[in-house]
């Protein structure tokens, strides 16, 4: 498996490179800025909670994540179907943020059986 580390600073990556094909309109602006910040937060606090002082501190840290990666899938989800172009490409970044989504939260309740 690529190493989450990597895995969700290409997510980011990702997603600010699709951004960057969205239309520049007032209507489209608010959900790129979203989806922008959402997942590049999803790798940011992913790396957060490789630092993590404890098991407790490790499973909130990765809470945020798993609040970050379903962000970005909604507004994902919100790019397909409103977008005429680019659809694509939207539903690869959505598959991936599923993905990310369900190793959280299976990372979570494996640290949560050791606590």
């Amino acid at each position: 498996m690529q190493d989450l580390k990597k895995r969700t600073k290409l997510f980011a990556v990702n997603c600010w490179g699709f951004c960057k094909k969205i239309p520049y309109s007032r209507e489209y602006n608010a959900y790129v800025n979203q989806l922008i910040r959402c997942s590049s937060s999803v790798g940011a606090n992913y790396r957060a909670s490789q630092r993590a002082k404890s098991t407790a501190d490790f499973i909130n840290k990765l809470k945020i994540v798993e609040e970050e990666v379903d962000e970005s899938a909604y507004f994902l989800e919100i790019f397909i179907l409103i977008l005429d172009k680019n659809i694509s490409e939207a539903q690869e970044l959505k598959k991936e943020a599923d993905e990310l989504l369900a190793i959280m939260v299976a990372s979570i309740k494996s640290a949560k059986r050791k606590l």
